[in-house]
């Protein structure tokens, strides 16, 4: 059983500030709703849909989803916390109105301490729907006033994220020549792939999904395929690009990996703490996986204050100076940079939460 109620395993942080558990029976709604920290503000992070197979995981992946929430956000130059929700089913078969309205409901409940948004599983369409019960969402449609589609600044920042790791290891930031290997071309990972190729990289995919590379395929007919993330790792590039589900860093792939930089857009991509040290050992530059992927929260979280897409890219285009600090700090410390990025993040939330004591008359 998850304990909800343990020390924190990231950095020296505070545990979550609250877990909410949502039930309606007549629709099916099964969610549960993870507020890390509201120390830079309000907390903003996806909701997951997604046929875990037990409480007890989804449970631990929202967990861990809003603790990283709590990160990005902080790395982003948000005044946002983090958050995150899961609703346990398969959306393909289990989603409806009257659950996404439920749900709504219950975001609503929480009265501003957490700020809905798409992930695994939703879509702007579903956050229309969500936002009939609740005026705490964002990453909506267009037509609504929303921003659309996050996972365009999503692609956008982990391109930038890839150009700093570049400028760090081979010392110029262009990718033009070299051998990108991208593990999963969905959402986030077929927009990559179109940076690196006007950019002149060349591409390795892989993907479960056989639409999603025969998409890559039409357009690009010079990539390469491969059969799955086990031969990706072990194929000859220069950087890997995670962009699938987490974990894809682990005690079996690290020791094949064979490129030399690791940027992707997949969450949570290190399989546990101690990763990071292995990475570094074997020379391998890991760029922290919620410091790149925040082009998408950058995205949503300006729909906040109306939705401005050039100003929200130009915050994006940031991740590049944001990488670039996080490897400076790593050098100077002498530590792997996902615990310079997790020093950063928590020496914002602390400079900035402490102003939470400064007693304001409302």
């Amino acid at each position: 059983m998850t304990n909800v109620f343990g020390a924190p395993h990231k950095g020296t942080g505070p545990s979550h500030e609250q877990v909410v558990f949502c039930q309606d029976e007549a629709s099916g709604l099964r969610a549960i709703i993870a507020i890390y920290s509201t120390a830079l503000g309000p907390s903003l992070g996806g909701t997951r849909f997604y046929p875990y197979g037990s409480e007890d995981e989804a449970l631990a992946d929202v967990l861990n989803l809003s603790k990283a929430m709590a990160y990005k956000n902080a790395m982003a130059g948000l005044d946002l916390g983090g958050g995150k929700a899961v609703i346990i089913g398969d959306p393909n078969i289990d989603k409806s109105e009257a659950l996404l309205r439920a749900y709504g409901r219950f975001v609503q409940s929480l009265n501003g301490r957490y700020y809905t948004a798409c992930d695994v599983g939703t879509y702007s369409e579903d956050m229309d729907v969500i936002a009939r019960e609740t005026r705490f969402v964002t990453g909506r449609t267009v037509a609504h006033g929303g921003a659309g589609d996050s996972s365009v600044l999503t692609a956008y920042g982990v391109y930038q994220g890839m150009r700093a790791s570049a400028e760090a290891l081979w010392g110029s930031p262009s990718l033009r020549g070299r051998r990108v290997g991208v593990e999963g071309v969905g959402k986030v990972g077929h927009r990559l792939v179109e940076h690196l190729r006007e950019e002149g990289a060349e591409i390795v995919i892989c993907d479960v999904n056989e639409a999603a590379i025969e998409r890559i395929r039409a357009r690009h007919p010079e990539v390469e395929v491969v059969d799955d993330g086990d031969a990706l790792v072990r194929a000859d590039l220069d950087v890997y690009s995670p962009c699938a589900l987490g974990g894809s860093l682990n005690d079996d792939t690290v020791p094949v990996l064979r490129a030399k930089i690791v940027c992707g857009g997949a969450n949570n991509q290190l399989a546990h703490p101690g990763i990071e040290k292995r990475l570094a050992d074997r020379g391998i530059l890991y760029a922290p996986d919620y410091v790149v992927n925040a082009g998408g929260v950058i995205q949503v979280a300006d729909e906040i204050e109306g939705f401005d897409f050039e100003r929200a890219k130009a915050k994006a285009t940031q991740i590049f100076d944001t990488t670039r600090r996080i490897f400076a700090l790593a050098a100077e410390e002498g530590v792997p940079p996902a615990v310079a990025a997790d020093r950063l993040a928590e020496r914002r939330m602390a400079a900035i939460g402490r102003l939470r004591g400064i007693w304001l008359d409302n």
